[in-house]
């Protein structure tokens, strides 16, 4: 209502309508008789949070206009009126929250590999191995995470040790398998972005191990094929999910001993 009408309204009775919405909250609300509806609208706002846009009012089994007064349609003291949320808006608010739920949904499972290459329970620390440079590689693999995993297979090799290729081999086939897991995860907003980010993250890491086993074969005349670095179509998480297949089980048939059957 304008303010002309407002004052129009003057001294003129207050009425007090029962607004029903959703068949089980009610409200009260106070207004002059000569109020419109579009003026009840704006009341019900502060009481419901819907925008007045997304409010449509029935009176006597009839949406009413903005600017229909209340008494001229029959509205009296205590009179029933219904209030619907406009349907467009509501399926708009669904899908806002359906996305918002997959981003939510998306983010914990990028958060669950990024543990998984983050967190591998540290039983020695780096230290220690870079002083022992001999070690087994089933010592190795009690490091915080592949990250600290590849940086101990860096010293080893700067150190002129001799290291089995399968070393390297089922490191790489491990940091692929959590590349198989982002790849299987539908992400749009910044869960996208923070796969993309665990993606290169990943790619670092296996490139570097690339480089490591090249160095450690032909440091010791090992043949040309021991350099041959392991081709991954990083471009592939471009395409979209479940774009990358599983690398050869070469690691399932390897023999492992027990300090590596410390992860889970």
């Amino acid at each position: 209502m304008g303010s002309e009408a407002w004052r129009n309204c003057g001294s003129r009775p207050m009425i007090k309508t029962k607004v029903s919405s959703n068949g089980s909250h009610h409200h009260e609300i106070e207004v002059p008789a000569h109020s419109t509806f579009g003026d009840l609208k704006n009341l019900l706002f502060n009481e419901t949070g819907l925008e007045p846009k997304e409010q449509w009012l029935l009176f006597q089994g009839k949406e009413r206009e903005n600017e229909e007064c209340l008494h001229m349609v029959g509205v009296k003291d205590m009179s029933k009126v219904v209030l619907l949320e406009d349907p467009a808006s509501r399926e708009k608010k669904l899908q806002a929250m359906k996305r918002d739920n997959g981003i939510s949904v998306s983010c914990i499972a990028i958060a669950s590999v990024k543990a998984e290459v983050d967190n591998l329970a540290m039983k020695v620390d780096l230290s220690h191995y870079m002083y022992h440079r001999t070690i087994a590689l089933s010592k190795l693999y009690n490091l915080i995470g592949f990250s600290w995993q590849v940086a101990a297979l860096d010293s080893v090799v700067h150190s002129e040790t001799k290291l089995d290729e399968k070393e390297f081999v089922v490191l790489t086939e491990l940091l692929m398998l959590q590349l198989l897991r982002l790849d299987g995860i539908e992400a749009e907003g910044e869960a996208k972005v923070q796969r993309r980010v665990e993606v290169c993250r990943v790619q670092n890491l296996v490139d570097t191990l690339d480089n490591l086993k090249a160095r450690n074969s032909n440091s010791f005349g090992g043949n040309s094929n021991h350099s041959a670095s392991l081709t991954t179509k990083w471009e592939a998480f471009e395409s979209g999910v479940g774009s990358l297949s599983a690398p050869a089980p070469r690691m399932l048939t390897t023999r492992i001993t027990n300090d590596w059957q410390l992860f889970d």
